[in-house]
């Protein structure tokens, strides 16, 4: 079974920064595209960024020049630094990937999720 186990998440003033990250565990062979989501109360999940196993990223139009998405693929682990925040960054942020198990078997995993909270 693969997890993902994100961290980082808390309290920030606007303008802040924060760097999330998230850990897959379990019998992986390999992960394809690693992405953050987010969503904030009473709005559907969003998708902010996503990055593939060759490095080629991608931004919600909301957090381009704001948020970088990076991988360390021997430690199978993606981050999502976060700067200038705002107060609309406020939610709760979740990891997700997918790829193949060492029984080949193809996951697509979500985390838990980690609360970012951005106020004065």
């Amino acid at each position: 079974q693969v997890q993902l186990v994100e961290s980082g998440g808390g309290l920030v003033q606007p303008g802040g920064s924060l760097r999330l990250s998230c850990a897959a565990s379990g019998s992986i062979f390999d992960i394809n595209a690693m992405d953050w989501h987010r969503q904030a109360p009473g709005n559907q999940r969003e998708l902010v960024a996503a990055i593939t196993s060759g490095g080629t990223t991608t931004y919600s139009d909301s957090v381009k020049g704001r948020f970088t998405i990076s991988r360390d693929n021997a430690k199978k682990t993606v981050y999502l630094q976060m700067n200038s925040l705002k107060p609309q960054d406020t939610a709760v942020y979740y990891c997700h990937g997918d790829g193949t198990t060492a029984f080949g078997i193809p996951f697509n995993a979500w985390g838990q999720g980690t609360l970012v909270t951005v106020s004065s």
